[in-house]
C-alpha cells in the first residue's frame, strides 16, 4: 500500500474484503443505547436553528478573559477528579490531542472540527478512557461563555493553554469550529467486532508489508494511532515505528513532526495504570443512567487513593512532568531500559538504576519519588535509526524542539479546518502554512468581463462535455469533511490533479490552454467555472430552456510553489460515479462509494440525483464512455435519464464478464439493446429512496423543475471552498 495516496493494490482504497461503507455502528456496540437519531426525521438536531452566527459570537468574546478562567482552571483541583501533580495541564492536552488526532487525510474525516468527543463511539474509545472527566471538568467554563465557545473550540485552546501554562511552546490558535449536537454517523471506524483492550489484532501483517485498510489511520479499533505496549501488545520498538510511521502519515505528519509530538505529548503529564481495570465501570456510552455520561472509572474511594488505569500503563516519561522542556529525551537516551509490567499488567520499560534526581514526584504526593518509564512506542525513537536521527537532534537542539513541536501540534489541531480564511480569533498567526492550501487572494472580475469572456468560450469550439467535465474536475474535488480541494485556486491545472486518470489529462489539459488563452485578467479558477456555465447554459438553451446559471467571481490562482502536491494524493479518485469512472472494482459496492462522494460535497440525495442525471445527459462521463447516457438527445440538459431509467418497457441485464458493474438494457418486446448502464445509475431505480427522488424527475411537466435544481446542486458544488462567501 501506498501510505502517502492510501491506494492499495492498483487503486482499491479497501483490503478486508467486501464490507458495508459505515462498518460497525454505535446501535452495534451499544444496542441499549437510547436512539436518538428517531428524531432526526423532524428536523435537524440544532438547538440554534440556521440564524446563529457562531463566528460572529466568537468573535464578541472576551478572549484575553477566556484564557485567564483557563489558566486558573489548570491548577484548580477538583476533589471528585484530583489534578495529577496539582495540575490538570497534561489531562487538557490528552484530551485536546485525541479530538484532534482522529483526522485522517485518506477521506478528510474525523479531528476536532466539530467537536466529536462528547459523541459515541469516540466518547467511549478505550483509547478515550477518563476524558469523560476532562470535559466535565471544562463544563463550567463552557456554561460561563455559552453560545460564544464552541466546545470543538474549547477543546483545542484548553489543550494550547495547557501547554503554555507548563511554559511549553504555541505556535497560535485558530477559532471557527462550530459545534454539532449529534453523532456523525457516515464515518467508517472499522469492521472489528472487538475492542483494543479485548486482545483484537493489530490492522497491520505482521511481515513488514504495511497493509492498513484505508481510510483508517488507527492500528486497532478504539485507539487513536498505535498500541503503546506494541503491535497487538508485542513490545518490539521497531515493529511499534513502523506502525507509528504508517499511522501518523495517515494524519498527513512526517517522521520529524510525529517524533516531535510524541515527544511533546510525553513532556508533560503521566499514563495510568496503578491498578488492575476488571473492576472498573462501563464506557459512558454503556453506564448505567444514574452515572450521568460518566465511565469507565468511578468509585470516589479508589480516585481518591489515586488508583487510576486508563491506557494500563503506569508512570510519568519526565522528571518534571509538568514542565516544558528536554528531560524526555534526555532520559530516553541517557539510561538503557527494561521491559517489565505496570500494576495493570500492561507491558513498559523502566530505565536501569535511575539516580535520585532523574526519578519523577508521585502523582499524588510530592514527597515521593518513583522511577520515570518509556512506552514502546516511546523507545522506537530510540531503537529505529530514522527515528533516532531525528531524536538525537533535538536531544541536543532544544530550540528546534521547541519550534517543531509547536509547529507540529498546531498542525495536528487545524489539519481539519481547512484553508486559513475558516479561522477566527486574536492568534490566528501571520505566516502561512503549506498544508493550509493556500490561495492568493483573487479579483472579482466586472460585469462586462465575465460577458466577454462566455463570449469567448461559446465560441471557442469547446463542447459542452470538455466545458463541463473541466469545471466538475476542478470543483468535485471538495470535501466538506476537512474543506480541502475545490476549485478555488485552479489547483486542477497543477500536479498532482493535472495528471490523475479521471480527469482526462490529454483533454483537460487542452481546455485549461483554450481557457488561458481566452482569460485576459480572469484568474483561470474563474475560467474554468465560467466554462462550465457556458455549458450549461449552451444545453439548456438547446433542450429549449433559457437560463443563466449563477457565477460568483474572485477566486485566485494557486502556484506549484504553494501546492503540497503529496498531500493532494489522496484527494484523488478511486472512483467517482458523478463521471461514471471506476478504473477498478473496489470491495465497497459502487452505489456506496456514489453516496460517500456525494455526502463528502455536502449533496442531499435530490441534489445527488440531479447531478447524476445531468452530467450524463451532458456527456461529462470518464473517457466519453456510454453508460447511463440514457438520452437521444445528448448535449441538451434534459430530465431524460431519469424518463429513460424508469421506463417499463427496458428490462436490464449484467453484462458478461463485467463483475456485476455494468449493465446492458434492452426492449422487453424484441431484445433489442437501447442503453447501457452502471450500478450507480440502476441504483436510482433499484433503491426504494433514490427512486422515489428519480420518479420526480421523470415525471411529465418536471422538465423545467430538473434544469432548475441541477442548476442550484451545480452551483453549490461550484462554490463549496467558497469561505468568502459564507
Amino acid at each position: 500500500m501506498d501510505a502517502k495516496t492510501g491506494s492499495i493494490e492498483g487503486g482499491c482504497p479497501f483490503n478486508h474484503g467486501a464490507r458495508s461503507l459505515l462498518g460497525r455502528t454505535n446501535q452495534d456496540w451499544w444496542p441499549q443505547a437510547l436512539p436518538v437519531n428517531i428524531l432526526g426525521q423532524n428536523g435537524a438536531a440544532d438547538p440554534f436553528g440556521g440564524d446563529f452566527s457562531y463566528a460572529d459570537a466568537f468573535n464578541a468574546i472576551d478572549y484575553k478573559a477566556l484564557k485567564a478562567d483557563l489558566t486558573a482552571l489548570m491548577t484548580d483541583s477538583q476533589p471528585w477528579w484530583p489534578a495529577d501533580y496539582g495540575h490538570y495541564g497534561p489531562f487538557f492536552i490528552r484530551m485536546s490531542w485525541h479530538a484532534a488526532g482522529t483526522y485522517r487525510t485518506a477521506d478528510g474525516r474525523g479531528g476536532a472540527n466539530s467537536g466529536q468527543q462528547r459523541f459515541a463511539p469516540l466518547n467511549s474509545w478505550p483509547d478515550n478512557g477518563n476524558l469523560d472527566k476532562a470535559r466535565r471538568l471544562l463544563w463550567p467554563i463552557k456554561q460561563k461563555y455559552g453560545q460564544a465557545i464552541s466546545w470543538a473550540d474549547l477543546f483545542i485552546l484548553a489543550g494550547n493553554v495547557a501547554i503554555e501554562s507548563m511554559g511549553g511552546p504555541v505556535f497560535g490558535f485558530g477559532g471557527g469550529r462550530a459545534d454539532v449536537y449529534e453523532p456523525e454517523r457516515d464515518i467508517y471506524w472499522g469492521q472489528e467486532d472487538k475492542w483494543v483492550n479485548e486482545g483484537v489484532a493489530t490492522r497491520i501483517r505482521p511481515d513488514d508489508k504495511a497493509e492498513l485498510e484505508n481510510p483508517l489511520a488507527a492500528i486497532q479499533m478504539g485507539l487513536i494511532y498505535v498500541n503503546p505496549e506494541g503491535p497487538g501488545g508485542l513490545a518490539d520498538p521497531l515493529l511499534s515505528a513502523r506502525d507509528m510511521r504508517e499511522t501518523f502519515s495517515r494524519m498527513a505528519m512526517n517522521d520529524e513532526e510525529t517524533i516531535a509530538l510524541v515527544a511533546g505529548g510525553h513532556a508533560f503529564g503521566k499514563a495510568h495504570g496503578a491498578a488492575p481495570s476488571d473492576t472498573f465501570g462501563q464506557a459512558p456510552e454503556g453506564e448505567a443512567i444514574e452515572q450521568q455520561g460518566f465511565g469507565w472509572l468511578i468509585d470516589q474511594a479508589e480516585i481518591t487513593k489515586g488508583n487510576i488505569t486508563t491506557s494500563g500503563i503506569e508512570g510519568a516519561w519526565s522528571n518534571n512532568p509538568t514542565q516544558w522542556g528536554g528531560d524526555y529525551f534526555r532520559l530516553l537516551f541517557k539510561y538503557d531500559y527494561e521491559l517489565v509490567h505496570s500494576p495493570a499488567g500492561a507491558q513498559q520499560w523502566t530505565p536501569i538504576n535511575p539516580d535520585p534526581a532523574d526519578m519523577a514526584p508521585d502523582a499524588r504526593d510530592p514527597s515521593k519519588r518513583v522511577p520515570t518509564i518509556m512506552t514502546t512506542a516511546d523507545m522506537a525513537l530510540k531503537l529505529d535509526p530514522e527515528y533516532r536521527k531525528i531524536s538525537e537532534r533535538f536531544r541536543d537542539d532544544q530550540a528546534a524542539l521547541d519550534d517543531a513541536f509547536a509547529r507540529a501540534w498546531f498542525k495536528l489541531c487545524h489539519r481539519d479546518m481547512g484553508p486559513k480564511a475558516r479561522y477566527l480569533g486574536p492568534e490566528v498567526p501571520a505566516e502561512d502554512l503549506i498544508w493550509q492550501d493556500p490561495v492568493p487572494a483573487g479579483t472579482m472580475p466586472s460585469d462586462a468581463d465575465v460577458s466577454a469572456l462566455k463570449a469567448k468560450i461559446a465560441g471557442s469550439g469547446l463542447s459542452v462535455s470538455q466545458l463541463v467535465k473541466a469545471a466538475w474536475a476542478s470543483a468535485s474535488t471538495y470535501r466538506k469533511s476537512d474543506h480541502r480541494g475545490g476549485a478555488n485556486g485552479a489547483r486542477v491545472a497543477l500536479a498532482p490533479q493535472n495528471g490523475w486518470d479521471a480527469n482526462e489529462p490529454a483533454e483537460l489539459g487542452a481546455v485549461i490552454a483554450k481557457l488561458n488563452e481566452l482569460r485576459g485578467s480572469i484568474s483561470l479558477a474563474d475560467a474554468i467555472v465560467l466554462g462550465g456555465v457556458v455549458g450549461i447554459e449552451t444545453a439548456a438553451k438547446a433542450a429549449g430552456h433559457a437560463i443563466t446559471v449563477p457565477f460568483t467571481g474572485g477566486r485566485g490562482d494557486a502556484t506549484a510553489e504553494q501546492t503540497d502536491a503529496e498531500s493532494f494524493a489522496p484527494l484523488e479518485p478511486q472512483a467517482d460515479a458523478f463521471r461514471n469512472y471506476l478504473p477498478k472494482k473496489l470491495s465497497v459496492r459502487t452505489e456506496e462509494l456514489m453516496l460517500d462522494k456525494a455526502a463528502l460535497l455536502g449533496l442531499s440525495s435530490p441534489e445527488l440525483a440531479v447531478l447524476i442525471g445531468g452530467l450524463r445527459v451532458l456527456g461529462a462521463n470518464h473517457d466519453g464512455k456510454p453508460h447511463g447516457v440514457l438520452t437521444k438527445r445528448a448535449g441538451q440538459l434534459t430530465s431524460d435519464f431519469f424518463v429513460n431509467l424508469l421506463d417499463m418497457s427496458t428490462v436490464w441485464a449484467p453484462v458478461e464478464g463485467s463483475d456485476g458493474e455494468e449493465f446492458v438494457g434492452k426492449t422487453r418486446s424484441g431484445g433489442s439493446e437501447v442503453w447501457r448502464a452502471s450500478r450507480a445509475d440502476l441504483a436510482f431505480g433499484s433503491n426504494s429512496e433514490l427512486r422515489a427522488v428519480a420518479e420526480v424527475y421523470a415525471e411529465n411537466g418536471a422538465e423545467t423543475k430538473f434544469v432548475r435544481d441541477f442548476v442550484a446542486a451545480w452551483t453549490k458544488v461550484m462554490n463549496a471552498d467558497r469561505f468568502d462567501l459564507a
